[in-house]
C-alpha cells in the first residue's frame, strides 16, 4: 500500500522545480547584469581618458604646427613668404599627430578591454572625436593672437608677426576616431578571443549492428 500523493497546491516551496533564485532572479540574469554594468562603467571611463588626451594633441599641435609669417604696411596685413606652404602645414601636423594618438589610443584600449565590447569601442570614437575638437580649440586658444588686426599694430609696421593658429580642413577632426576604430579592429581580429571550436560526439554504435543474423544459420 503507497502513501497518498501530495497535491501539488501543497508541495513545499523547496521542492518546486521551478522555483526562481532566493534573489528573484537567474543566476545567468545576474551575472549578465553585472557583466553589462562593468562594460558601462568602463566605457565611460575610456571616453574620459581619451578625451582629456586631447590636451596633449593640443599642445603638441601648438609646439609643433608650423608658423605663419605676416607683415603690415599702413594699409593692409600680407604673407611674408606668399609661396610658403606653413598654411597647410597646420592641418598636416595635426593630422599626423592625430593618427599617431589613435593608433596610441586604440592600443591602450584594448588591452584594457581585451574581452572586447560594443559600449568600449563606441567609447573610443566618442572619445577620440571630443578629444580632437578639444585639441583644436585648445591650439587655438593658447596660440597667436586671433585678433590679426590688433596682432599688427602691436607689432608695427615692417615687423613680422606670427599669424594665427587654425585649423582649415575641419575634416582633420575625423583622423583620430578613424584612426582608433581602423586599429582597433586589426588588433580584435588578430588577437582577440574568439569562440571555441564545436566540439563533433560520434554517437555510439548500435551493439546490435554488425552481428550475424542467428535465423541465417
Amino acid at each position: 500500500m503507497t502513501a497518498p500523493l501530495t497535491p501539488p497546491h501543497q508541495q513545499p516551496p523547496g521542492d518546486d522545480p521551478w522555483q526562481t533564485h532566493a534573489a528573484g532572479s537567474h543566476p545567468a540574469a545576474v551575472e549578465e547584469a553585472a557583466a553589462m554594468k562593468k562594460e558601462l562603467r568602463d566605457a565611460v571611463v575610456i571616453a574620459a581618458a581619451v578625451t582629456v588626451a586631447g590636451v596633449a594633441l593640443g599642445l603638441l599641435w601648438l609646439w609643433l604646427a608650423p608658423r605663419v609669417p605676416l607683415i603690415a604696411d599702413d594699409k593692409a596685413v600680407f604673407l611674408k613668404d606668399t609661396e610658403g606652404e606653413e598654411a597647410i602645414g597646420g592641418d598636416g601636423t595635426f593630422i599626423l599627430l592625430a593618427l599617431g594618438l589613435g593608433v596610441l589610443s586604440a592600443a591602450a584600449v584594448f588591452l584594457f578591454r581585451r574581452n572586447g565590447g560594443i559600449a568600449p569601442v563606441v567609447a573610443l570614437a566618442v572619445g577620440a572625436l571630443l578629444g580632437s575638437v578639444l585639441a583644436w580649440r585648445l591650439g587655438i586658444w593658447l596660440g597667436p593672437n586671433q585678433d590679426v588686426v590688433a596682432a599688427a599694430k602691436a607689432a608695427g609696421q615692417g615687423v613680422t608677426f606670427d599669424a594665427p593658429l587654425k585649423l582649415d580642413a575641419k575634416g582633420a577632426l575625423l583622423a583620430w576616431p578613424v584612426a582608433a576604430m581602423a586599429v582597433h579592429l586589426g588588433l580584435t581580429a588578430l588577437f582577440g578571443p574568439r569562440d571555441p571550436d564545436p566540439v563533433w560526439q560520434v554517437p555510439p554504435l548500435d551493439p546490435g549492428l554488425g552481428k550475424p543474423d542467428s535465423a541465417g544459420l
